[in-house]
């Protein structure tokens, strides 16, 4: 009997293109990697790698299991959310992955819903960064993912992947107060060209997005202090020490000593449920996504 987990990393490895990047997404290392694979070897009687350069590749039996296994991985799938809807409630267990704020600002309200309208439906949420929220639902370690992306910068999907626009979340621009243009009624970035910035953690995707946006307005930012938390960066704002750009999502109770002003040009970040295409039956996804909807509205 050929073992679903090591087929699952063998699809993984045809998927992503290398045993290193397989064990990112599957989140093991390289060496539990290559020691499934030995055992599929050994359990086929066939040499499915082969090395190539410094890395491997699919020999034809490697390539072959591989189609088979994305057939079956994706039966599995597909049975679990036919006995789901068969069932016809949602029902169960739902793991869920969003960023922060997301998880500040919209999950608390959805809980609440899913657990009144739904109570056998069990929702666990995970706070996780979008890119590792991705990650854990391809390997089908989450059921449901939220992420981000920005008007300017989009976010690529895995593919077998489904997703729904839930909301876009508008960004305003953060001021200390006492700050010279805390009283206008909005703003353009380029006026902030010679302030110091707070900006999220070096090398993420919001920090990315940041560099490149202010970039494009010919602003090359002078940023003072990094920051993770919405409300670590207002505490920054609040001291004096820069100024930051802060989506509406997640982002109350502000704190005194901070003035939000929209910027003329409004920026936005989309938020978006994403889940597997062979989930796509589950009632559990359906009643989740419904419920994060309604309890989006208050940003709309």
């Amino acid at each position: 009997m050929l073992s679903l987990e090591r087929l699952r990393i063998l699809h993984a490895i045809d998927t992503y293109g290398s045993v290193s990047a397989a064990a990112d997404v599957l989140g093991v290392t390289t060496s539990a990697v290559s020691q499934q694979m030995a055992k599929l070897e050994r359990e086929t009687g066939q040499s499915l790698l082969a090395k190539s350069g410094r890395g491997v590749r699919l020999t034809d039996a490697g390539r072959l299991l591989s189609g088979h296994a994305e057939r079956i991985l994706s039966l599995v799938e597909t049975a679990h959310a036919d006995l789901e809807a068969h069932r016809g409630a949602a029902l169960g267990d739902l793991i869920a992955g969003a960023f922060p704020t997301a998880v500040r600002g919209l999950f608390p309200a959805a809980l609440t819903e899913l657990r009144r309208e739904h109570p056998q439906l069990r929702t666990m949420v995970h706070e996780l960064e979008p890119q590792e929220s991705l990650a854990r639902l391809t390997r089908g370690d989450i059921d449901l993912a939220l992420v981000l992306d920005w008007y300017n910068k989009p976010l690529s999907l895995p593919g077998g992947l489904a997703k729904v626009p839930l909301f876009d979340d508008i960004v305003d621009v953060a001021l200390p107060a006492g700050h010279p243009l805390e009283d206008r009624p909005q703003i353009d970035l380029d006026e902030l060209a010679q302030d110091a910035w707070i900006a999220w953690p070096d090398g993420g995707f919001c920090h990315e997005w940041l560099l490149f946006t202010l970039r494009g307005k010919g602003i090359e930012p002078r940023v003072a202090h990094h920051a993770e938390e919405h409300a670590t960066v207002l505490a920054l704002v609040a001291a004096g020490l820069g100024v930051a750009v802060i989506p509406r999502l997640g982002r109350d109770p502000m704190p005194a000593g901070v003035r939000v002003v929209p910027v003329r040009h409004t920026m936005r970040r989309h938020v978006y449920a994403v889940w597997r295409e062979d989930a796509d039956r589950r009632p559990a996804i359906r009643a989740a996504v419904d419920a994060l909807r309604t309890a989006a509205r208050r940003y709309c």
